[in-house]
């Protein structure tokens, strides 16, 4: 690509734009008393809850005093950016956003607790149960708990909850938020933008599962965490497990960590999903989950090349970049079927993987990819102070073997001077493997994507194989390598591509970027990507030949994954194989590439 093609991305990157609100057509068709009410977590599930998506009252204010008046209704967990929230006004690093609600309570259960559960509030929430403070909590992505029994009264209860939102002006992990989007950055949100809901449990409750599987000794490792009990349940713990409805184990142990034999098991793939129910009950507590025997790793094939192995076969890994991001919903998917469409889409093309790109998605969409058979990889959110990106983004591609050699210690370089962003990074590190540890479609954690908020990546692996040894690291996406993780990670849009072996796997971890623009279905005017194409035919022809050309010659070269830019358009970014609205695909059908091979 020509040097005045960078200067036009970077000029687009920063320019404020006018924006063409699009709609989906879950979106047009949402209820607002009927608001994404399915559970929000497939793998810890109960069946006494309580949804409490909806209006809620909302004011934004420029105190921390409780408003004396509400501006209007809020479309709960939409956020306040969004149009589907009704609100459509973007809320500033100055603003206090507030939510209010009323919930009835007839009679409060002895022996029980009530807990109000947060999918995810961005950025600093702080909750209020009639007006004393319950609970705080910092991190925009990962859900939260509060156990507000002890603030209960017997009727109406209100439920306050405040919240503050940085975005891009400070440390705080962010994705690709920016108040000033453009280009590559999206609109920033804020808020309850995922599922706020409750449910009543026993004194004793199960608060967490780890399901591990141990393929080669056809084993599960369960552990199961309770609330006060430290040391595990001081009562017998149930379990039956169903394959299809048919059970095939039903026993009782003691303890919180146990191993239970799964004899003659069928191995999970995206080719066959197949997922075995768990039911545990430990004291009064019961509740449903899932698994699936899978394995995942990095070894030489018969030729010696390091490849990725799914199951004990060579596996290639054929993915699609996926944002995350709705035009009318902003983070949060307008329903359920809308996060189906958009994974079963993609397999029907022929891909198998979805590389999730610097967000955290609710919980039921990581269940629809382990039903579906859709790999993931996931990426940490990135973090730091404000980017340099003409040292982040356009020095790697004009330099790309000096990047090589730029070490990630030196913090000022990568945006990362403050100790305390660093420490909330790695918190959220550990807190996003905890909560998608037991989803079998996760085969790869993503700690650093082209230098945004880099630091000590080679501690980053240390820190994630401590707490999962299972999945494999795809360490520096992009670029600033440090040598580590199982990959050696190619970001590539504008030159021609050899693969050379090397002690690690290789991964094409983002290319193409062809962008073509459906008129009707454009968010803007201007037009972000890499190469663009005036009409679908060429479109799809230039893709065409990178599927059955391209990719299978890199493959034979010893190309182990390649993650295609992008599942849909974005804003400016038009370089999606959907349209923004999601309401065109721009291809027909692509060539099939073989997964096994060898």
């Amino acid at each position: 690509m020509a040097v005045n093609d960078f200067v036009r991305m970077f000029l687009l990157k920063n320019k404020k734009t006018t924006a063409n609100q699009l709609y989906t057509t879950w979106g047009k068709a949402l209820k607002k008393n009927e608001v994404l009410k399915e559970y929000p977590r497939p793998q810890l599930k109960r069946e006494n809850y309580r949804i409490l998506n909806g209006l809620w009252n909302y004011a934004i204010t420029d105190n921390k005093g409780f408003p004396s008046h509400y501006d209007g209704r809020i479309l709960v967990p939409f956020s306040p950016e969004s149009a589907l929230s009704g609100v459509n006004r973007q809320v500033m690093p100055k603003d206090y956003l507030w939510y209010e609600r009323k919930i009835t309570i007839k009679h409060l259960r002895a022996g029980h607790r009530l807990l109000l559960h947060f999918g995810a509030v961005d950025q600093y929430a702080r909750v209020y149960v009639n007006k004393k403070k319950a609970a705080s909590h910092l991190g925009g992505y990962l859900p939260f708990t509060v156990d507000i029994t002890e603030l209960l009264v017997t009727g109406k209860n209100q439920i306050i909850v405040m919240v503050r939102d940085t975005s891009d002006t400070s440390y705080h992990s962010r994705g690709k938020q920016k108040l000033h989007r453009g280009g590559m950055f999206y609109t920033a949100q804020s808020g309850i933008w995922q599922t706020v809901w409750m449910e009543w449990v026993p004194e004793y409750y199960i608060k967490n599962l780890k399901l591990t599987p141990l393929y080669d000794e056809a084993r599960l490792q369960i552990e199961i965490e309770m609330n006060q009990l430290k040391e595990g349940p001081d009562f017998p713990v149930w379990l039956q497990i169903a394959d299809r409805g048919e059970v095939i184990a039903n026993l009782e142990v003691v303890g919180n960590k146990f191993l239970v034999p799964i004899k003659g098991f069928t191995p999970w793939t995206p080719e066959n999903p197949h997922l075995y129910d768990i039911t545990i009950t430990a004291g009064d507590d019961k509740v449903d989950s899932y698994f699936a025997m899978r394995k995942i790793e990095v070894k030489k094939d018969k030729e010696g090349i390091q490849r990725i192995f799914l199951n004990g076969e060579v596996y290639f890994q054929n993915g699609v970049l996926d944002q995350g991001y709705w035009p009318d919903g902003l983070y949060t998917a307008p329903s359920d079927e809308a996060m189906i469409y958009d994974i079963t889409t993609m397999k029907n093309l022929g891909f198998n993987m979805l590389r999730k790109h610097i967000k955290i998605e609710p919980l039921r969409w990581y269940y629809h990819c382990d039903r579906l058979g859709m790999l993931v990889w996931q990426d940490m959110v990135n973090g730091g102070e404000r980017y340099n990106m003409l040292l982040l983004g356009y020095l790697p591609n004009f330099f790309p073997r000096l990047a090589e050699r730029i070490k990630d210690d030196w913090y000022p370089f990568f945006s990362r001077l403050n100790a305390k962003g660093r420490q909330d990074w790695k918190n959220d590190c550990a807190g996003t493997i905890d909560l998608l540890y037991n989803s079998p479609s996760v085969v790869v954690w993503v700690p650093f994507n082209e230098g945004w908020g880099q630091f000590n990546a080679e501690e980053a692996v240390e820190l994630i194989r401590a707490i999962d040894s299972t999945r494999l690291i795809d360490q520096a996406s992009g670029w600033f390598d440090q040598k580590g993780g199982d990959f050696k990670s190619i970001h590539n849009y504008f030159r021609r591509l050899r693969i050379v072996p090397e002690k690690r796997a290789i991964v094409l971890s983002e290319f193409a970027g062809y962008a073509c623009p459906v008129p009707d279905h454009m968010y803007s005017k201007e037009i972000y990507g890499y190469k663009i194409y005036r009409n679908r035919e060429n479109f799809e022809k230039a893709i065409r030949k990178l599927y059955k050309k391209e990719v299978p010659d890199l493959i034979r070269e010893g190309l182990s994954a390649a993650v295609f830019t992008q599942l849909s358009d974005v804003e400016e970014e038009i370089n999606g194989l959907l349209t923004y609205d999601r309401k065109v695909l721009k291809v027909k059908r692509l060539p099939v590439v073989q997964s096994k091979y060898q």
